[in-house]
């Protein structure tokens, strides 16, 4: 908003349209309005939920001492990533409405799935079905604009990483391939959230990465240089980026150990669905894979767990997700959170490190 009043301005007034200062002002401006609004949200979700999340029965014995820790503190991510980025981007921009759109939507699909867990005080909520479907819905809706608003030589192209010119066509596949992006992403995100801090560390590194490929993507000087295809207008997604990291920040100040709130499918849903969508839309859907990898390990873990128990009887881990193996194993929970954060580093430098290895 602040792009579209003053960027045609007086000279005064060009710093706004510097996608790097209101990359910065999206940060900060996120990050006040987490702390601002995050007091009186954990009072207000505290006094309505009472008794808190629902913890697992079957979960580690160390959970039960979380009893009464509100959920639903992914409201305090959205509220602070909506305001930020509708007051620093250009509103003119199609693709951050795009994004604007899976992570509000995906973000109420997990509102509503934390909802009836609280009202139902049990941790299943939503079915698995009825999730998918609103992930599709929504997932449906970004990709076909995306494909529309993409130049027509990359609407419905992958660009694998380590080729500097090699771009597989997927024709009508690109919208199943989009989907399982966006809603892989969403779901592996929702499966890390399950120690304090766990996931949102590595969500903020994750966002910081692809701040960063959406600038370069977005510049033709730099996509020239660095090999890789650029995609007009991708640049305004570094300041979403942004604000998700400040907003990530702001955030893990009241969940970091002993947690004062959890983010709940609200929170986790939405984010994952927000990387996932950037990563479609920068053509770097594969890096986000590496990136992060922390979250497909983690969903690795609970397909093998699911398929081994289903044809053999036997179980691969102590318990799945793979934190809840480590803690079954008596690993302390500020141990499993720091090891798996250097984990995300160590990820996200070596996806980076595709971008100049073509």
């Amino acid at each position: 908003m602040l792009y579209n009043l003053f960027a045609d301005n007086a000279a005064f007034f060009d710093l706004f349209r510097s996608i790097t200062f209101r990359t910065g002002g999206a940060i900060v401006t996120s990050l006040v309005i987490c702390f601002l609004i995050a007091p009186q949200m954990i009072r207000w979700l505290k006094a309505k939920q009472k008794e808190g999340q629902p913890i697992r029965e079957d979960g580690p014995e160390s959970h039960f001492k979380k009893i009464g820790t509100p959920t639903m503190g992914g409201l305090m991510i959205l509220i602070s990533v909506s305001i930020s980025t509708l007051l620093w981007s250009d509103l003119t921009n199609i693709y951050v409405w795009y994004v604007l759109l899976i992570m509000l939507g995906y973000g109420l699909i997990g509102f509503t799935d934390d909802y009836l867990k609280l009202t139902k005080r049990n941790t299943k909520g939503l079915s698995g079905k009825v999730k998918i479907l609103g992930q599709l819905f929504f997932g449906t809706i970004a990709t076909i604009g995306i494909m529309h608003a993409l130049p027509d030589n990359l609407s419905t192209q992958v660009a694998p990483p380590f080729f500097k010119d090699v771009l597989i066509n997927l024709s009508w596949f690109f919208l199943p391939w989009s989907l399982i992006v966006i809603i892989g992403a969403s779901n592996a995100v929702n499966l890390t959230d399950g120690l304090d801090g766990l996931a949102i560390v590595p969500v903020a590194i994750a966002a910081g990465c692809f701040g960063l490929i959406a600038y370069l993507v977005g510049r033709v000087d730099y996509s020239e240089y660095l090999y890789l295809h650029h995609v007009p207008g991708t640049a305004e997604l570094a300041i979403i980026c942004g604000a998700l990291i400040g907003g990530a920040m702001g955030f893990l100040w009241y969940n970091a150990p002993p947690a004062a709130i959890f983010m709940g499918d609200t929170g986790s849903l939405a984010m994952g669905g927000l990387l996932g969508v950037i990563s479609v839309i920068t053509k770097h859907e594969i890096v986000l894979a590496v990136i992060g990898g922390l979250f497909v390990l983690e969903t690795v873990s609970v397909i093998i767990q699911v398929v081994s128990f289903k044809l053999t009887g036997k179980r691969v881990f102590a318990m799945a997700p793979l934190h809840h193996h480590f803690e079954k194993k008596g690993w302390s929970e500020s141990t499993i959170v720091i090891r798996f954060w250097i984990i995300a580093v160590i990820l996200a430098l070596v996806g980076l490190a595709t971008l100049k290895l073509r």
